[in-house]
């Protein structure tokens, strides 16, 4: 049973910083995706970042680029999102998920889910 698990989410100041991980637990196989998404009450969650596990290169909406990174340690089985200047809109549930992809930033092909880590940006 694959496991993910997220922390380092918090409170923070408009162009603050924090820096999520995910560990990853119960792999049979590697998944070709990691990726984060995030969600507002009322919203749908939304990706904003993935890594593919295979060749660790990024991928980021238009909305993060310059100001998120994510990155893999794979002997620690863990993915990182730093997440640097931050905004208020940036405040949200961050969940770690991974899969086959497909239609990122949609959840499509998404099959293995984190309970999440909140994220909170005040101006």
């Amino acid at each position: 049973q694959v496991q993910l698990v997220e922390s380092g989410g918090g409170s923070v100041q408009a162009g603050g910083s924090l820096r999520l991980s995910c560990a990853a637990s119960g792999y049979r196989y590697r998944t070709r995706y990691i990726a984060w998404f995030r969600q507002v009450p009322g919203k749908e969650r939304e990706g904003v970042a993935r890594v593919n596990t295979y060749t660790s290169n990024p991928y980021y909406v238009d909305s993060v680029k310059g100001r998120f990174t994510i990155s893999q340690d794979s002997a620690k089985n863990t993915i990182y999102l730093q997440m640097n200047n931050l905004k208020p809109e940036d405040t949200a549930m961050y969940y770690c998920a991974a899969g086959a992809g497909g239609r990122f930033p949609e959840t499509f092909g998404y099959n293995y889910w984190g309970q999440g880590t909140q994220v909170t940006v005040s101006s």
